[in-house]
């Protein structure tokens, strides 16, 4: 078997917000690998950290931060030692890139969009004209016409706008893509489009994807791995394969069971209550987990559970305390 190459390595990486009524732990203790043309789904509910964790690797971070640490290592170089300038200039777009959750918010209304596609080429010192043909490749790679590259960013469909976003994590030639919810907005048809293209891309380039959102159904198109969040920590991750077919967690499990499926019987499921508040959530003594659970002991309500490892699956459940393999 080949070795797989570790590409973006996580350890105990935190982001806690101040507020006025407390901190909140939006990113908590949060340890997880990605490989080199690897697509990792980051899955939950909204509030559970997903986008925070994506922000956190990117350092884009608000003003309100009070703790932020942890390592972050991008083959083999330790970016969390770097100063925000080095780190602008090595990683940010240039090995980091990111497509946002609503595209068209993202781009300037009042500049072509070619020309924002251009930019981080430009800003690297490469002539204008030069740029442009480059963006003009890119647009032909994902689908938008060349004459769009005049075009504002009103003009555009929203199938249209999310494909130049995509062209603008693509111009640099990253290691690593973070998607932010990258269909939320869009029609079933269109998000079956940018799910192909996506596809595409990630076999013809070796793309490597992190893939932030709580789409069950259109994540399964692309994940090779699915991590599960759950209020600001990693609960479960998973084999695609195996998680779609038996996730582990008995969060993932109520997931799984709330999504509608082409041919079956078996009546949709919801998960009682709703998710805990990130404010002082570090005074949970137990599972954070264990109010809304239907499997949960006495043990969750007075004992954080361990993770618990078999092969590249992991579980923090109490349910596997004693199990030999986790299956």
């Amino acid at each position: 078997m080949t070795k797989k190459e570790v590409l973006l390595k996580i350890e105990n990486l935190n982001l806690h917000f101040k507020i006025r009524v407390g901190d909140v732990r939006a990113v908590d203790g949060v340890n997880f690998e990605l490989y080199k043309n690897e697509a990792v789904v980051i899955l939950g509910e909204s509030g559970c950290g997903k986008t925070s964790l994506a922000k956190a690797i990117l350092r884009l971070l608000p003003n309100n931060v009070k703790t932020y640490d942890g390592k972050v290592t991008l083959k083999g170089v330790e970016t969390m030692e770097m100063d925000d300038e080095l780190y602008r200039n090595e990683i940010r777009w240039n090995k980091i890139s990111m497509v946002p959750q609503s595209a068209m918010t993202s781009l300037n209304p009042v500049l072509k969009v070619g020309n924002q596609v251009a930019e981080p080429l430009t800003i690297k010192g490469m002539d204008k004209k030069e740029a442009l043909e480059k963006v003009r490749e890119m647009f032909k790679h994902v689908g938008v016409p060349e004459d769009f590259i005049n075009r504002y960013a009103f003009e555009l469909s929203g199938g249209m706008t999310q494909r130049v976003a995509i062209a603008m994590a693509l111009i640099t030639v990253p290691d690593l893509i973070i998607l932010d919810e990258p269909t939320s907005a869009l029609d079933v048809l269109t998000q079956a489009n940018i799910m192909n293209l996506l596809k595409r891309i990630k076999k013809e380039e070796d793309a490597s994807y992190m893939l932030v959102t709580h789409d069950i159904a259109t994540s399964s198109e692309l994940a090779d791995r699915v991590i599960v969040m759950y209020a600001g920590q990693i609960i479960e991750a998973s084999e695609a394969e195996l998680f779609f077919k038996k996730p582990l967690h008995p969060y993932s499990k109520k997931l799984m069971a709330s999504v509608p499926k082409l041919r079956g019987t078996d009546e949709l499921e919801f998960i009682e209550g709703k998710p805990p508040s990130l404010i002082g959530i570090d005074k949970v003594a137990g599972c954070r987990f264990a109010p809304r659970c239907a499997y949960k002991m006495e043990k969750c309500e007075v004992e954080a559970p361990p993770v618990y490892i078999k092969g590249d699956n992991k579980v923090k459940c109490w349910l596997y305390e004693n199990k030999d393999e986790v299956d």
